[in-house]
């Protein structure tokens, strides 16, 4: 399965679904098992950076009547770029979001404290971003980064048919070639194409 062009050589590596899964089975494996999956499943589940995971608030996630929110807004001090962001919340990540409030209820009782904490305190991007290279280690998958769970669910929503001006909402790119730049498409995907006419 080559991939066209250099530069989808130096860009994040996209995971398959035998990668993921490897992924979340390394997390079980960890100290923090239940935080640490539900950092993975941000990044793969809604395209969301190491910056935008660590400065989550519980107010972002969670309602004033304890219920996941359809969409996480995000001040521009939580994003990159300082914009304010909207996240679009898929079903299979509400899951993900109330299985680790069912697991730890008293994040409930500060909604102005952080979702996600290390056992020094706050995440910020770097230690994100450190958290991630050490899950790929532990799972072996090389040439993957905390950026590659954008890429993933980029390409994924590619791969399932989503028009690129979707995706590039989803993505909150301002420019739709930084979105297309980020779409992985291997020769296996060229061959599918011409053999579908």
């Amino acid at each position: 399965m080559a991939k066209l062009g250099e530069e989808n050589m130096k860009q994040a590596k996209v995971l398959n679904e035998i990668e993921i899964r490897k992924l979340i089975k390394v997390c079980e494996l960890t100290r923090y098992a239940e935080r640490n999956r539900l950092i993975v499943m941000l990044s793969f589940l809604s395209g969301m950076r190491a910056v935008e995971i660590a400065n989550l608030r519980v107010s972002n996630v969670i309602s004033d009547t304890n219920e996941v929110l359809d969409l996480i807004v995000l001040n521009k001090e939580q994003t990159k770029g300082n914009k304010r962001q909207t996240v679009v919340v898929s079903k299979q990540l509400k899951k993900e979001i109330m299985r680790f409030i069912a697991k730890f209820p008293n994040i409930l009782k500060n909604k102005n404290g952080f979702l996600l904490k290390t056992q020094k305190g706050n995440f910020n991007s770097q230690t994100i971003q450190n958290l991630f290279r050490q899950l790929f280690e532990l799972a072996n998958i090389q040439q993957a980064s905390s950026h590659s769970g954008r890429r993933t669910f980029i390409t994924k929503l590619s791969e399932n048919g989503v028009a690129v001006a979707v995706i590039q909402k989803l993505a909150r790119h301002s420019s739709l070639a930084t979105t297309q730049r980020y779409i992985e498409v291997s020769e296996d995907k060229l061959f599918n194409a011409v053999n579908s006419i």
